[in-house]
């Protein structure tokens, strides 16, 4: 698959790779740490108001589409301490979070789960902080 152009706004690309450096090597999510940080790295850091309004950014709600199934169903990328299933808040440490951050409407997205491989497309962007005028989530 050919790697897509991940976007970060500053915001978030500050705080995220603070994440990334304030957890210890020995953390459980060390490899989801990893990922994270190399998409950090790999990623196009832009200011926030340029962030086009089809990109998940922290604090996005979104709508996915299942490969298998076909079913629908929303989400929100939050950090660690906000992330909630029961609530639909997946965790930016979560594979799924990883996999998703910077991606836009219209991408496929793949993990690797113990079940092995799991995919989504992205629909459609409910709520993105940037195109809202929300730069401090």
């Amino acid at each position: 698959m050919e790697k897509k152009t991940v976007y970060v706004s500053e915001f978030d690309f500050d705080r995220l790779y603070g994440l990334v450096e304030a957890i210890s090597p020995n953390a459980r999510d060390k490899n989801h740490l990893l990922q994270l940080k190399e998409e950090l790295e790999q990623g196009e850091v832009i200011p926030p108001e340029e962030i086009p309004g089809d990109v998940i950014t922290m604090n996005t709600r979104f709508r996915l589409q299942d490969l298998d199934s076909k079913a629908l169903s929303d989400y929100t990328l939050v950090f660690p301490h906000q992330a909630d299933i029961s609530k639909n808040k997946i965790s930016i440490l979560a594979p799924i979070g990883v996999a998703l951050i910077g991606c836009k409407v219209g991408d496929t997205v793949t993990w690797k789960t113990q079940h092995g491989e799991k995919g989504y497309t992205i629909i459609e962007i409910l709520y993105q902080p940037e195109a809202a005028g929300d730069f401090h989530l």
